[in-house]
């Protein structure tokens, strides 16, 4: 009873410690490894000695199984065959070649400056030829460097890890048998390669099959059976042939990922949570195993092993498979830095230790030891200034444009048109045939289709548009679609009309903003725009009468009266959510409400004007809405 409590206390302690971890790290908007490993570290048996991870005796083993393949899954999940396709040489090369590099150039530097003998060394340098994409992705979406290359990092990470670790295992088996044969060593590798892809591929298919025709099925009992089936694949694989596993799981993810299933987001979300979950309790576990005493010891030959493998191995690795790429410069140089070992080098050479030290082999523990100062050398030092690095080389993305609508209204149009003459990319959908002919009277591209159908939303090209906007007449839909745009595409601006107060929004992370004002009543100012029965006009808020100025547009909206559609701030046109937060200098595009019947001089014709007062609007011409849609920004009166 004892014992079982003390496993009790050593994991609530873990899980509390990692979780609180990653919680700190998003806090402070740091790689959250770097934590992991601090809390680990001072958790463990060399700093407070509150965790004891050996207590778990094989149940850690069994966690680093288990936890390894979930980690793995989800990177398989994470893979876009499209966006890899358009650097599929160079990933294939970093993969292969850049794999073999590695292995070579950590073997020599580990025996030469490390002292490690050969066997020892190869396996060191088998355990640190894969990056962590535990790591890699989480870095890359805080920095938001440019798509080619996070596409290459991210790819690299995901495909690297069950290479490398089959790999680890080939050279431990090699070790421990006194197999020394090159020949039978390739072969176990690409047995395993084999066997883990061939089953990862027919599970894979199979979990989609469950997705997309076990309508009894709940969604969360789908996850749940996705989950089952996924460790079914990994102990199956890991009967066959020994380590296969790792590479069932992430061929499983891919094919699964890119096999249409409805509702993979909600299974994306799942298994992105449990990886969390995995990584952080992984980690803190792993730490606080880690004796620092053996650190220490490996003296200053490991640390250069390491700065070699980050200042030489790396670019050349970078340079060899990049050669014939059309990266520049500054992209094959952020790609040389940027290379952090994660969970997967951390599991298995804890593993390692312990195969080596059951079988009497000499250097478990301080081939731990230098896998782990690795991690730790690469997660600060890359983790830490990959940002910087990133601005300094100018290959940080630059901010998305063009524009989705999902509903075509006059409304809608009019925005749509504003958003064209300023050179964005346009794409509206909607399922009415009556609408079709005004969007292709205003060179729109429209797509027929229903946007419930994320297939629709990924041949518009959400993936790579700056803003997302529902607003057809149901507003319940618009929240949807909303939702599942930033789910699936995460565009940096999401919004919808529907009839809720923004601040109550449940959406996924709140990245659905209510557009324009709150309860807009689209039918409405769809019928005010055909007859006529609105004014366009434009005001720009300045610091001497910012206050009274947000005054008088509050209470126009509030009175129903006006609808701010548009701001323009630093050079930059955006669709107004109804919180935005004024700021002096913007310059707001509105449409008020004027129910007179008398047309107003053309807004073609109009002259500069003192700075707007919405008590004494601008006088601009009434008109239908196809003319209102022919106007563009340049039209408005400059005031």
């Amino acid at each position: 009873m004892e014992a079982s409590f003390e496993i009790t206390q050593q994991m609530v302690i873990a899980v509390f410690a990692g979780i609180s971890a990653q919680v700190l790290a998003a806090y402070l908007k740091l790689p959250s490894i770097v934590l992991l490993l601090v809390f680990g570290i001072l958790l463990g048996s060399d700093a407070l000695g509150l965790l004891h991870p050996h207590l778990l005796g094989t149940g850690l083993e069994v966690i680093v199984a288990l936890a390894t393949a979930i980690i793995l899954f989800e990177g398989g999940l994470n893979l876009d065959l499209r966006e890899l396709g358009k650097v599929s040489l160079s990933l294939q090369l970093l993969v292969t070649l850049g794999t073999l590099i590695t292995l070579l150039g950590g073997s020599m530097a580990a025996h030469w400056l490390g002292e490690f003998p050969w066997n020892i060394a190869f396996l060191y340098a088998s355990i640190i030829v894969v990056t962590g994409p535990t790591v890699v992705g989480p870095l890359l979406k805080q920095i938001n460097v440019d798509r080619q290359v996070a596409t290459l990092l991210e790819g690299e990470g995901v495909l690297i890890d069950p290479v490398g670790a089959i790999l680890a295992f080939v050279v431990l088996d090699t070790i421990l048998n006194g197999d020394t044969d090159p020949i039978n060593a390739i072969i176990g590798l690409l047995l395993r390669l084999g066997v883990g892809a061939a089953i990862g591929a027919a599970g894979g298919y199979l979990m989609s099959l469950i997705f997309k025709r076990a309508d009894v099925l709940s969604l969360e009992l789908k996850n749940l059976v996705v989950l089952a089936v996924l460790w079914s694949l990994f102990t199956l694989a890991q009967m066959i042939r020994s380590e296969s596993g790792v590479m069932t799981t992430v061929i499983a993810g891919a094919v699964f990922a890119n096999s249409s299933v409805p509702e993979e987001r909600l299974l994306r979300r799942f298994k992105g949570q449990l990886t969390i979950l995995s990584v952080s309790v992984l980690f803190i576990l792993l730490a606080a195993d880690l004796s620092i005493a053996s650190v220490f010891a490996l003296g200053w030959g490991s640390l250069f092993t390491v700065l070699v493998l980050m200042f030489i191995v790396r670019p050349i690795n970078i340079l060899c498979c990049t050669w014939n790429s059309d990266l520049n410069w500054r992209q094959k140089l952020f790609l040389s830095w940027v290379a952090p070992r994660g969970i997967v080098s951390a599991s298995v050479a804890s593993l390692f230790a312990i195969a080596l030290t059951k079988r009497g082999v000499n250097g478990g523990e301080a081939i731990k030891a230098l896998v782990f100062l690795t991690i730790l050398m690469t997660v600060f030092c890359q983790g830490l200034t990959a940002g910087t690095i990133a601005k300094w080389l100018q290959i940080t993305s630059k901010e998305a444009t063009g524009l989705v609508i999902v509903g075509c209204n006059p409304l809608s149009l009019l925005i749509a048109r504003f958003f064209q003459e300023r050179g964005e990319a346009v794409v509206m959908i909607d399922t009415d045939p009556e609408c079709f002919a005004e969007a292709e009277a205003q060179n729109l591209r429209l797509i027929a289709s229903s946007a419930l159908d994320t297939g629709v939303l990924e041949e518009a090209g959400l993936a790579s548009m700056g803003t997302f906007l529902a607003m057809t007449n149901n507003g319940e839909v618009n929240f949807v679609l909303a939702q599942r745009a930033a789910e699936e595409f995460n565009p940096p601006r999401v919004l919808a009309v529907f009839p809720r107060d923004p601040q109550a929004s449940t959406s996924a992370d709140n990245k659905v903003d209510q557009a324009f004002v709150q309860d807009l009543g689209i039918k409405t100012w769809n019928e005010y725009l055909n007859s006529g029965r609105v004014k366009l006009g434009t005001t720009t808020l300045n610091e001497e009468e910012f206050s009274s100025q947000q005054n008088r547009i509050q209470e126009k909206i509030r009175t129903g009266d006006l609808v701010p559609l548009l701001v323009e701030r630093e050079k930059r046109l955006q669709i107004i959510p109804a919180a935005i937060h004024w700021q002096a200098g913007d310059r707001i595009i509105y449409l008020l409400h004027d129910p007179r019947s008398n047309l107003l001089k053309r807004l073609s014709g109009a002259t500069q004007s003192t700075p707007l007062s919405l008590e004494k609007l601008p006088e601009v011409e009434q008109v239908p809405v196809a003319k209102l849609a022919e106007l563009s920004p340049s039209d408005l009166p400059s005031v």
